[in-house]
Protein backbone atom coordinates (compact mmCIF):
# COMPACT_ATOMS: atom_id res chain seq x y z
CA UNK A 1 0.00 0.00 0.00
CA UNK A 2 2.65 2.46 1.02
CA UNK A 3 4.76 1.77 -2.32
CA UNK A 4 1.13 2.71 -4.28
CA UNK A 5 0.85 5.76 -2.42
CA UNK A 6 4.41 6.94 -2.80
CA UNK A 7 3.75 6.17 -6.92
CA UNK A 8 0.60 8.40 -7.15
CA UNK A 9 1.49 11.19 -4.68
CA UNK A 10 3.66 12.56 -7.55
CA UNK A 11 0.41 12.74 -9.41
CA UNK A 12 -1.58 14.67 -6.98
CA UNK A 13 1.74 16.51 -5.79
CA UNK A 14 1.21 18.10 -9.54
CA UNK A 15 -2.66 19.01 -9.00
CA UNK A 16 -1.69 20.51 -5.31
CA UNK A 17 1.15 22.50 -6.96
CA UNK A 18 -1.83 23.75 -9.96
CA UNK A 19 -4.31 24.03 -7.08
CA UNK A 20 -1.54 26.56 -4.90
CA UNK A 21 -0.11 28.47 -7.92
CA UNK A 22 -3.98 29.41 -8.38
CA UNK A 23 -5.00 30.45 -5.33
CA UNK A 24 -2.06 32.34 -4.86
CA UNK A 25 -2.69 33.86 -8.01
CA UNK A 26 0.26 33.31 -9.39
CA UNK A 27 -2.35 31.44 -12.21
CA UNK A 28 -5.53 33.14 -12.85
CA UNK A 29 -8.48 31.68 -13.78
CA UNK A 30 -8.00 32.90 -17.54
CA UNK A 31 -4.03 31.00 -17.59
CA UNK A 32 -6.13 27.90 -16.24
CA UNK A 33 -8.52 27.82 -19.43
CA UNK A 34 -6.01 28.33 -22.29
CA UNK A 35 -4.06 25.69 -20.27
CA UNK A 36 -7.04 23.28 -19.98
CA UNK A 37 -7.77 24.31 -23.81
CA UNK A 38 -4.30 23.05 -25.16
CA UNK A 39 -4.47 19.68 -23.27
CA UNK A 40 -8.06 18.87 -23.94
CA UNK A 41 -7.61 19.52 -28.20
CA UNK A 42 -3.81 18.97 -28.33
CA UNK A 43 -2.01 17.44 -25.72
CA UNK A 44 -4.11 14.84 -24.66
CA UNK A 45 -5.40 13.99 -28.08
CA UNK A 46 -2.32 13.57 -29.33
CA UNK A 47 -1.14 11.00 -26.72
CA UNK A 48 -4.51 9.54 -27.45
CA UNK A 49 -3.60 9.49 -31.08
CA UNK A 50 -0.50 7.49 -30.51
CA UNK A 51 -1.74 4.93 -28.32
CA UNK A 52 -4.70 4.10 -30.42
CA UNK A 53 -2.53 3.60 -33.86
CA UNK A 54 -0.31 1.05 -31.99
CA UNK A 55 -3.47 -0.71 -30.72
CA UNK A 56 -5.89 -2.65 -33.14
CA UNK A 57 -9.70 -2.16 -32.86
CA UNK A 58 -9.68 -6.36 -31.42
CA UNK A 59 -7.15 -5.08 -28.53
CA UNK A 60 -9.02 -1.94 -27.35
CA UNK A 61 -12.98 -3.53 -27.70
CA UNK A 62 -14.18 -6.27 -25.70
CA UNK A 63 -18.30 -6.28 -25.50
CA UNK A 64 -17.88 -8.21 -22.31
CA UNK A 65 -15.51 -5.36 -20.97
CA UNK A 66 -17.76 -3.38 -22.12
CA UNK A 67 -21.16 -4.64 -20.95
CA UNK A 68 -19.21 -5.37 -16.79
CA UNK A 69 -18.49 -0.94 -16.93
CA UNK A 70 -21.78 -0.35 -18.40
CA UNK A 71 -23.91 -2.33 -15.72
CA UNK A 72 -22.15 -1.72 -12.67
CA UNK A 73 -22.11 2.36 -13.60
CA UNK A 74 -25.65 1.95 -14.45
CA UNK A 75 -25.93 0.63 -11.15
CA UNK A 76 -24.54 3.72 -9.11
CA UNK A 77 -26.13 5.91 -11.76
CA UNK A 78 -29.63 4.50 -10.60
CA UNK A 79 -29.16 4.66 -6.85
CA UNK A 80 -27.91 8.45 -6.77
CA UNK A 81 -31.04 9.05 -8.81
CA UNK A 82 -33.14 6.92 -6.49
CA UNK A 83 -31.16 8.87 -3.49
CA UNK A 84 -31.95 12.31 -5.19
CA UNK A 85 -35.75 11.87 -5.63
CA UNK A 86 -36.25 10.70 -2.95
CA UNK A 87 -34.75 13.89 -1.10
CA UNK A 88 -37.24 15.79 -3.42
CA UNK A 89 -34.93 16.52 -5.69
CA UNK A 90 -35.96 17.51 -9.38
CA UNK A 91 -35.27 15.86 -12.88
CA UNK A 92 -32.46 17.66 -13.99
CA UNK A 93 -30.85 17.86 -10.21
CA UNK A 94 -30.92 14.10 -10.02
CA UNK A 95 -29.43 13.91 -13.68
CA UNK A 96 -26.69 16.10 -12.66
CA UNK A 97 -26.02 14.04 -9.13
CA UNK A 98 -25.97 10.49 -10.92
CA UNK A 99 -23.74 11.93 -13.29
CA UNK A 100 -21.52 12.83 -10.52
CA UNK A 101 -21.82 9.37 -8.77
CA UNK A 102 -20.37 7.93 -12.20
CA UNK A 103 -18.21 10.25 -14.31
CA UNK A 104 -14.35 10.25 -13.05
CA UNK A 105 -11.63 12.28 -14.45
CA UNK A 106 -10.80 9.20 -16.85
CA UNK A 107 -9.10 11.91 -19.64
CA UNK A 108 -7.38 14.36 -17.83
CA UNK A 109 -6.05 11.71 -14.72
CA UNK A 110 -6.73 8.09 -15.45
CA UNK A 111 -4.96 7.79 -19.10
CA UNK A 112 -1.59 9.41 -17.70
CA UNK A 113 -1.80 7.63 -14.47
CA UNK A 114 -3.28 4.48 -15.06
CA UNK A 115 -0.71 4.19 -18.41
CA UNK A 116 1.99 4.77 -15.98
CA UNK A 117 1.07 2.68 -12.64
CA UNK A 118 -0.18 -0.27 -14.65
CA UNK A 119 1.33 -0.44 -17.58
CA UNK A 120 0.86 0.88 -21.27
CA UNK A 121 -1.44 -2.08 -21.47
CA UNK A 122 -3.91 -0.51 -19.18
CA UNK A 123 -4.62 1.91 -22.51
CA UNK A 124 -6.75 -0.33 -24.04
CA UNK A 125 -9.21 -0.61 -21.39
CA UNK A 126 -8.55 2.76 -19.98
CA UNK A 127 -10.08 4.10 -23.22
CA UNK A 128 -12.80 2.16 -23.71
CA UNK A 129 -13.91 3.17 -20.48
CA UNK A 130 -13.22 7.00 -21.97
CA UNK A 131 -15.53 6.09 -24.32
CA UNK A 132 -18.43 4.27 -22.67
CA UNK A 133 -18.71 7.71 -20.14
CA UNK A 134 -18.70 10.46 -23.27
CA UNK A 135 -20.77 8.50 -25.61
CA UNK A 136 -22.97 6.49 -23.44
CA UNK A 137 -23.08 9.25 -20.06
CA UNK A 138 -22.41 11.84 -21.58
CA UNK A 139 -25.37 12.01 -23.68
CA UNK A 140 -27.72 10.45 -20.96
CA UNK A 141 -27.59 13.71 -19.27
CA UNK A 142 -28.11 16.18 -22.11
CA UNK A 143 -31.31 13.79 -23.46
CA UNK A 144 -32.69 13.94 -19.75
CA UNK A 145 -31.98 17.91 -18.82
CA UNK A 146 -33.61 19.11 -22.66
CA UNK A 147 -36.18 16.46 -22.91
CA UNK A 148 -36.97 17.36 -19.05
CA UNK A 149 -37.34 21.15 -19.89
CA UNK A 150 -38.59 20.57 -23.50
CA UNK A 151 -41.23 17.57 -22.95
CA UNK A 152 -39.90 15.40 -25.88
CA UNK A 153 -36.56 14.67 -27.79
CA UNK A 154 -36.94 16.68 -30.83
CA UNK A 155 -34.10 16.02 -33.90
CA UNK A 156 -32.54 19.03 -33.77
CA UNK A 157 -31.85 18.52 -29.93
CA UNK A 158 -30.43 14.80 -31.02
CA UNK A 159 -28.45 16.21 -34.02
CA UNK A 160 -26.69 18.89 -32.41
CA UNK A 161 -25.50 15.76 -29.70
CA UNK A 162 -24.50 13.56 -32.24
CA UNK A 163 -22.69 16.58 -33.81
CA UNK A 164 -20.67 17.34 -30.51
CA UNK A 165 -19.70 13.64 -30.17
CA UNK A 166 -18.14 13.75 -33.72
CA UNK A 167 -16.19 17.18 -32.77
CA UNK A 168 -15.02 15.73 -29.03
CA UNK A 169 -11.49 16.01 -29.94
CA UNK A 170 -10.77 12.27 -27.58
CA UNK A 171 -13.32 10.82 -29.65
CA UNK A 172 -11.80 12.20 -32.59
CA UNK A 173 -7.90 11.09 -31.59
CA UNK A 174 -8.83 7.88 -30.55
CA UNK A 175 -11.10 7.22 -33.81
CA UNK A 176 -8.03 8.19 -36.35
CA UNK A 177 -5.65 6.50 -33.95
CA UNK A 178 -7.84 3.07 -34.19
CA UNK A 179 -8.18 3.76 -37.99
CA UNK A 180 -4.55 4.08 -38.42
CA UNK A 181 -3.86 0.83 -36.84
CA UNK A 182 -6.67 -1.21 -39.37
CA UNK A 183 -4.93 0.61 -42.21
CA UNK A 184 -1.33 -1.22 -40.77
CA UNK A 185 0.96 2.18 -41.59
CA UNK A 186 3.54 2.67 -39.89
CA UNK A 187 4.08 5.67 -38.13
CA UNK A 188 6.53 8.01 -39.79
CA UNK A 189 9.20 9.00 -37.51
CA UNK A 190 8.65 12.74 -38.04
CA UNK A 191 5.30 12.42 -37.15
CA UNK A 192 5.87 9.68 -34.42
CA UNK A 193 7.88 12.02 -33.15
CA UNK A 194 5.77 15.22 -33.03
CA UNK A 195 3.00 13.17 -31.48
CA UNK A 196 5.48 11.90 -28.74
CA UNK A 197 6.28 15.46 -27.79
CA UNK A 198 3.24 17.16 -27.72
CA UNK A 199 1.94 13.62 -25.92
CA UNK A 200 4.32 13.92 -23.41
CA UNK A 201 3.28 17.69 -22.29
CA UNK A 202 -0.50 16.02 -21.41
CA UNK A 203 -0.04 14.57 -18.16
CA UNK A 204 1.78 17.57 -16.38
CA UNK A 205 -0.29 20.51 -17.91
CA UNK A 206 -3.51 18.14 -17.40
CA UNK A 207 -2.61 17.40 -13.48
CA UNK A 208 -1.36 21.35 -13.03
CA UNK A 209 -4.56 22.71 -14.96
CA UNK A 210 -7.08 20.36 -12.62
CA UNK A 211 -5.45 21.57 -9.52
CA UNK A 212 -6.13 25.39 -10.81
CA UNK A 213 -9.44 24.47 -11.69
CA UNK A 214 -9.72 23.00 -7.77
CA UNK A 215 -8.24 26.22 -6.64
CA UNK A 216 -12.27 28.36 -7.72
CA UNK A 217 -14.39 25.61 -6.35
CA UNK A 218 -16.04 25.93 -2.99
CA UNK A 219 -17.09 23.16 -0.78
CA UNK A 220 -21.16 24.03 -0.13
CA UNK A 221 -23.29 21.63 0.78
CA UNK A 222 -21.15 19.41 2.17
CA UNK A 223 -23.27 16.57 2.90
CA UNK A 224 -24.53 16.21 -0.72
CA UNK A 225 -21.28 16.27 -2.05
CA UNK A 226 -20.00 14.21 0.99
CA UNK A 227 -22.86 11.61 -0.71
CA UNK A 228 -21.54 11.61 -3.90
CA UNK A 229 -18.01 11.84 -3.19
CA UNK A 230 -18.91 8.41 -1.56
CA UNK A 231 -20.61 6.96 -4.66
CA UNK A 232 -17.65 7.73 -6.52
CA UNK A 233 -14.63 6.54 -5.05
CA UNK A 234 -16.41 3.92 -3.20
CA UNK A 235 -19.67 2.60 -4.42
CA UNK A 236 -18.59 3.34 -8.53
CA UNK A 237 -15.64 0.69 -7.95
CA UNK A 238 -17.13 -1.69 -5.91
CA UNK A 239 -20.31 -2.29 -8.60
CA UNK A 240 -18.02 -2.64 -11.08
CA UNK A 241 -15.92 -5.13 -9.74
CA UNK A 242 -18.57 -6.86 -9.10
CA UNK A 243 -20.41 -6.98 -12.45
CA UNK A 244 -16.04 -7.16 -13.97
CA UNK A 245 -15.07 -10.90 -11.83
CA UNK A 246 -18.33 -12.05 -11.23
CA UNK A 247 -20.93 -11.12 -14.04
CA UNK A 248 -19.31 -11.37 -16.73
CA UNK A 249 -16.05 -12.65 -15.89
CA UNK A 250 -13.71 -9.88 -17.69
CA UNK A 251 -9.65 -10.74 -18.13
CA UNK A 252 -8.23 -10.03 -14.39
CA UNK A 253 -6.13 -7.55 -15.30
CA UNK A 254 -8.82 -5.89 -17.59
CA UNK A 255 -11.04 -5.67 -14.56
CA UNK A 256 -7.99 -4.17 -12.42
CA UNK A 257 -7.75 -1.46 -15.02
CA UNK A 258 -11.82 -1.02 -15.31
CA UNK A 259 -11.89 -0.91 -11.49
CA UNK A 260 -8.78 1.76 -11.22
CA UNK A 261 -10.62 4.04 -13.30
CA UNK A 262 -14.24 3.40 -11.63
CA UNK A 263 -12.26 4.60 -8.67
CA UNK A 264 -11.32 8.14 -9.77
CA UNK A 265 -12.56 11.64 -8.73
CA UNK A 266 -15.69 13.33 -10.52
CA UNK A 267 -14.40 14.85 -13.48
CA UNK A 268 -14.67 18.36 -14.50
CA UNK A 269 -16.46 18.47 -17.23
CA UNK A 270 -19.34 17.85 -14.82
CA UNK A 271 -19.34 21.19 -13.42
CA UNK A 272 -18.89 22.32 -17.41
CA UNK A 273 -22.25 20.53 -17.75
CA UNK A 274 -24.07 21.77 -14.61
CA UNK A 275 -22.62 25.32 -15.34
CA UNK A 276 -23.86 25.11 -18.82
CA UNK A 277 -27.37 24.02 -18.48
CA UNK A 278 -27.73 26.39 -14.71
CA UNK A 279 -28.17 22.53 -12.60
CA UNK A 280 -26.37 22.74 -9.04
CA UNK A 281 -22.98 23.87 -10.13
CA UNK A 282 -22.32 24.57 -6.46
CA UNK A 283 -22.96 21.05 -5.69
CA UNK A 284 -21.10 19.79 -8.50
CA UNK A 285 -18.11 22.36 -7.77
CA UNK A 286 -18.12 21.13 -4.05
CA UNK A 287 -18.27 17.31 -5.20
CA UNK A 288 -14.98 17.66 -7.58
CA UNK A 289 -13.43 19.31 -4.60
CA UNK A 290 -14.04 16.90 -1.80
CA UNK A 291 -13.61 13.62 -3.99
CA UNK A 292 -10.12 14.76 -5.90
CA UNK A 293 -8.82 15.67 -2.38
CA UNK A 294 -9.97 12.02 -0.57
CA UNK A 295 -8.95 9.75 -3.55
CA UNK A 296 -4.68 10.75 -2.69
CA UNK A 297 -5.59 8.06 -0.33
CA UNK A 298 -8.59 6.36 -1.61
CA UNK A 299 -7.20 5.51 -5.40
CA UNK A 300 -4.14 4.39 -3.67
CA UNK A 301 -5.95 2.02 -1.99
CA UNK A 302 -7.98 0.72 -4.98
CA UNK A 303 -4.90 0.19 -7.21
CA UNK A 304 -2.93 -1.34 -4.62
CA UNK A 305 -5.92 -3.77 -3.75
CA UNK A 306 -6.38 -4.42 -7.92
CA UNK A 307 -2.84 -5.14 -8.35
CA UNK A 308 -3.03 -7.99 -6.47
CA UNK A 309 -5.87 -9.69 -9.18
CA UNK A 310 -3.66 -10.24 -12.24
Amino acid sequence: MIDIFLKTLPFFAIIALGFAAAKRGFFSEEATGYLTRFVFYFALSAMLFRFAANLSFAEVFDLQFVLAYLVGSLAIYLVATGVAMARGVGVEKAAVEAQCAVIGNVGFLGVPMLALLLGEAAVGPVMMVLAVDLIVFGSLIVLIITGARDGRMSPRILGALGLGLLKNPMIVSITLGLLWSAMAWPIPAPLNEFVGILGGAATPCALFAIGASLAGKNAERLTVAGWLSFCKLALHPAAVAITALFLFEVDPYASAVMIAAAALPVAGNVYILAAHFGVAPQRVSATILISTVLSVVTVSLVIAWVTGLY
